[in-house]
């Protein structure tokens, strides 16, 4: 391996690293301040209505809600670099312990809606460019439409009456049905740990569980992954390296999959690595409408008891994430892309 290129890759991922730091020092200093500018006597919510005035302002002197802006957010940030995003006000469990619990159950929902993503997304998508103004395009080009308009909670409350309820296909909500409700799951992740402990009816019916909720996540980013992958395929068609290719002889199978769509796949990797926080963010709606456990559902909780930190604690958790997945996508652009590879 040249030592140019492995100083481009050092320097290039040494420059990401630190855009990646600056931006999760700029999400704590957004997260808080959504706590702080968010109406309402944290203090007050915290000691519960029938609290006297002597425990109220005890209580925000704990909370160091009677300092400054600046001498708070240091505190805050302080407390955040260790790992501590408070308590919850209605769990009276630290947040991350919480989000720990209920990450892993989102984490495979999101895992499977992407899975869906790209299966689906990414083959319409070429096939569309492929068959461009044709009957087939067009049919595509509606469905796309269709599934970008459609929002999430009323397709999941279509697919779960009519597939789970009518025609009892799917179960209608959990993670588990109730004959293994005792399955115990050491790492949250019950399809990897039904796997590794040899359970393959825990495993099945899992899975079995997660297909309808992870569709229903999905199919709004599959119209996005699919209309990009047709443009970005079509684009690449018209390239003279495709005409070179073709005038080889070589077959069109190959000429789409190893030349278009390769080249093609920059701009879609780099929506699919976005839509990771997006979908973790979108697990709100799914999680309740399918009684799933998760950060989603825990995220509506917080809301409706109004627990600030731990609204904050999600929204951090989500931004980090994807944060971190766009990182990971820059890391992999640099391997896709010779441009930057030789820059």
């Amino acid at each position: 391996m040249p030592l140019a290129f492995i100083k481009n890759i050092f320097f290039y991922i040494g420059q990401r690293i630190i855009l990646t730091i600056i931006a999760l020092v700029v999400l704590s200093f957004i997260t808080f301040s959504l706590s702080y500018i968010v109406p309402g006597d944290a203090a007050l919510v915290a000691a519960g209505p029938n609290a006297g005035k002597v425990k109220i302002e005890q209580l925000r002197r704990e909370m160091g809600l009677n300092l400054p802006f600046h001498e708070q957010y240091i505190i805050y940030f302080s407390k955040l670099s260790k790992g501590d995003l408070g308590k919850s006000w209605f769990t009276h469990q630290p947040i991350l312990e919480d989000i720990k619990d209920l990450l892993p159950a989102s984490t495979e929902l999101v895992f499977f809606a992407m899975l869906f993503n790209i299966l689906i997304a990414i083959p319409l998508g070429v096939l569309a460019a492929t068959k461009r103004d044709t009957k087939t395009d067009l049919s595509i080009r509606i469905l796309v439409m269709f599934g970008a308009g459609i929002p999430i909670f009323w397709l999941g409350l279509l697919l779960q009456h009519f597939l789970a309820g009518e025609a009892e296909l799917f179960p209608i909500a959990g993670r588990l049905s109730f004959s293994n409700r005792n399955f115990e799951s050491n790492s949250g992740f019950i399809l990897i740990d039904s796997i590794v402990q040899g359970e393959w009816s825990v495993f099945v019916d899992s899975l079995w569980h997660i297909i309808l909720p992870s569709f229903t996540l999905s199919v709004l980013f599959i119209a996005v992954i699919t209309r990009t992958t047709r443009s970005t395929v079509m684009k690449a068609l018209e390239e003279d390296f495709i005409i070179l290719a073709r005038s080889k002889g070589i077959s069109e199978f190959r000429v789409i999959v190893k030349h278009a769509l390769r080249n093609a796949l920059v701009p879609t990797v780099t929506i699919l690595g976005m839509q990771i926080g997006w979908m973790m963010g979108a697990t709100v709606l799914v999680e309740e409408i399918f009684g799933r456990p998760g950060i989603g559902k825990y995220a509506v909780k917080a809301v409706t008891q109004s627990d600030i930190h731990a609204i904050v604690g999600v929204v951090l958790i989500v931004g980090v994430i994807f944060i971190i997945s766009n990182l990971i996508v820059d890391i992999i652009h640099f391997f896709l892309n010779p441009r930057l590879r030789n820059s």
